[in-house]
């Protein structure tokens, strides 16, 4: 079994941008305390009072500096990606893509370039949970040598619109009920489901949203795809068309729809934990990026258009070519200066890498620009530690609030003499950019091109592509989301929408919310493609964590192989017992208590390892023991049993068992176990 167990406490490679914000990094520990102009401060607990009873006094600057920058201290959050996280990482180029695109990481194998990576949300704000089904975004910011290049991606290969004019309005309906703010962090209210019903493009990325892919395991497990086409260019001047996708090493994996509501309550950090905890152990997270090419006069070969942002490339048609890996091995130091600072833009590229025509591509050029005057205060937000380029940059842009770079020049012209026309701009053919000169022709006109118009064949395709679990699961969320819908009538149009996609479908869903089965019929389309199902995906244990149920008196021979294997092949252990502190073993050996019962709950545990013991209050201990066993084996979570914890779970007329192991007369016990670990789920469990 491969279970990367080598990647276990990688070092920290140095790189270019990481010594950069070296000069930014300040540590205060042991430093005396002073305000902003570096005057030490003597009273940092009261106001200057006329007396200790006496009114404060106007001169009390130390009090106005603290108490203005506390109420200043937040910037307006994102409309959209509010909620979010990342860390720092390096890409490493797999092979070079000379042949294609002239971008400079990309021109030989071994190529390292630094990067940092924010995931994030879209409906809730910075203040809901990470659980909540949603798109998930990953936004990429690649420190080349030529420049920042940003690449943007989101947890589906489709969009929800199809030109940037609809943008504002489906987000108008996704967020919560303007005359109320209710719902946070979710789409389960009758604007959203009308947006839907009314607007049928809008179909394809909901159906994605409403399966596993909108409640995802992990940051660390999360596929994600620049939904809009590129153009790669080469230095001879040739196009061909890209699409990327970022594939987890881990494989794609998610909760089931009651985990993700449960952990929302219990963790609701649970994505951003799960991140900085793995980065710390040393169990870095790895993407692998792929392109999918055609070339520019294939444009009209495929039954998709190219240039529809709610249509995937199939992989089975338009195969994935893995370029690099990119590893996330370095959390922040601060979350505001990094992650809340941090601006992403799909315009910010490199020679290389251009744009086609997708309208929503287009209209994005315009907007990130436009949020990030907005959100950071200052047309100066790239000269933030975080969003500089690692490589020199000069240009005539003087002044602007918080201009803190210091320009010498006497000029900030051009064209000039005074200084020799410089700062000078660069030919194309000595790494100056320049657009692909794409030919353009046509009326000025507001419309869409008709071969957008095709809205049900691709979500059938993904509907006929996903097993029976899955299917199932994506009625349970379309069932809770379109049933939490007040008005019976947009619960109507939803499933009357729904039977283009399959009559079953839709058949199944009105029934459990209550309205009438729709007339129509499903498109007739019989396509599947494997690459949309997660049934394929890669399984490790590797990272998976592991409930350790434990008290006194257990058989610490046994516990001891059993940690050393898990230990082997990366599994996270997480010690579960009555109260802090440690257990002790029959032969003496003592285990460090990591949880209590009160303080984890099993929907934040993978799998469990049932050890038992002798606890001081043994009933309350079994009843706990025995609610962990009973919601893992409800959400087909692996489970071990050691020889001392049987009494816990025993086959009945009511359930097979599958996918518990037991220690009992199991010499392999825990190869097994690690085994059941890995595939994660299971689903045939009764």
């Amino acid at each position: 079994m491969d279970e990367k167990s080598s990647r276990n406490q990688k070092p920290i490679q140095k790189n270019a941008k990481n010594e950069q914000l070296n000069e930014f990094r300040v540590k205060n520990t042991g430093k005396p305390m002073t305000t902003n102009e570096s005057l030490k401060v003597s009273n940092d607990e009261e106001t200057l009072k006329a007396g200790v009873r006496g009114p404060s006094l106007l001169e009390d600057f130390h009090y106005f500096e603290k108490m203005t920058h506390f109420v200043k201290e937040r910037i307006p959050e994102r409309v959209v990606h509010a909620r979010g996280y990342g860390a720092h990482g390096e890409f490493e180029c797999y092979q070079s893509m000379k042949q294609f695109t002239k971008a400079g990481f990309l021109q030989e194998a071994g190529k390292k370039t630094p990067v940092f990576v924010r995931f994030s949300t879209v409906q809730g704000g910075r203040g809901s949970y990470d659980t909540a089904r949603d798109l998930r975004c990953k936004g990429v910011k690649f420190y080349t040598e030529e420049g920042n290049y940003d690449l943007t991606t989101i947890a589906m290969p489709v969009l929800i619109n199809q030109d940037a004019m609809k943008f504002p309005d489906v987000i108008h309906a996704y967020k919560g009920e303007p005359r109320t703010d209710v719902p946070t962090a979710s789409g389960a209210h009758d604007n959203f489901w009308d947006y839907v019903a009314n607007n049928p493009e809008s179909l394809h990325m909901v159906l994605w949203i409403m399966s596993d892919r909108g409640i995802l395991r992990s940051y660390r497990m999360m596929e994600s795809w620049a939904i809009n086409t590129y153009l790669f260019v080469n230095e001879q001047g040739k196009a061909t068309f890209v699409r990327f996708v970022w594939k987890p090493v881990l494989g794609v994996h998610s909760l089931l729809q009651d985990e993700a509501l449960k952990i929302g309550g219990l963790d609701p950090d649970f994505h951003r934990r799960d991140l900085i905890e793995a980065i710390e152990r040393g169990a870095y997270a790895e993407y692998e990026l792929g392109v999918q090419l055609i070339a520019m006069e294939d444009e009209f070969k495929f039954d998709f258009d190219l240039l529809d942002p709610a249509k995937f490339w199939p992989e089975e048609v338009v195969p994935v070519q893995l370029i690099g890996k990119m590893t996330l091995n370095k959390n922040v130091d601060n979350e505001f200066a990094e992650l809340e600072q941090v601006a992403f833009n799909p315009a910010n590229v490199v020679p290389g890498i251009d744009f086609s025509n997708d309208p929503v591509l287009q209209g994005r050029l315009i907007a990130y620009q436009i949020a990030q005057y907005h959100r950071l205060g200052s047309a100066n937000f790239q000269d933030l530690p975080i969003n500089r380029p690692i490589c020199p940059f000069h240009n005539n842009q003087r002044q602007g609030h918080m201009r803190y770079r210091i320009d010498v020049d006497q000029v900030n012209y051009h064209n000039n003499s005074i200084a020799n026309n410089t700062p000078y701009t660069t030919p194309p053919e000595e790494g100056g950019y320049s657009h692909y000169p794409q030919k353009v022709e046509g009326h000025d006109i507001r419309g869409r091109s008709k071969s957008f118009n095709d809205f049900y064949s691709q979500p059938r395709i993904f509907w006929n592509s996903l097993t029976p679990i899955e299917k199932q699961h994506t009625i349970d969320g379309l069932s809770y989301q379109v049933g939490s819908v007040k008005r019976r009538s947009v619960r109507q149009q939803v499933v009357d929408i729904l039977v283009n996609v399959d009559q079953e479908l839709a058949y199944i869903v009105a029934d459990n919310i209550g309205v009438d089965r729709p007339s129509g019929t499903q498109v007739p389309v019989s396509t599947s493609y494997s690459s949309l199902s997660q049934a394929s995906t890669p399984r490790y244990a590797y990272t998976q964590k592991v409930g350790i149920l434990i008290d006194n008196g257990f058989n610490g021979n046994e516990v001891r192989n059993v940690l050393k294997t898990l230990k082997k092949y990366g599994v996270f252990v997480v010690v579960v017992s009555e109260t802090l502190g440690t257990v002790t073993g029959a032969d003496g050996i003592t285990l460090k208590v990591d949880k209590t019962f009160l303080t984890t709950s099993p929907y934040l545990l993978d799998s469990l390892y049932v050890v038992g013991g002798s606890a001081k209050n043994q009933a309350k201990f079994n009843a706990n023991v025995t609610e962990f066993v009973r919601v893992a084996y409800q959400h087909y979570k692996p489970i071990g049993v050691a020889s001392t914890g049987q009494s816990y779970i025993q086959a009945s007329g009511k359930n097979n068992l599958a996918g518990v192991v037991f220690a009992a007369n199991n010499p392999n016990f825990g190869e097994d176990f690690v085994s059941a670990i890995a595939q994660q789920r299971f689903w045939n469990r009764t």
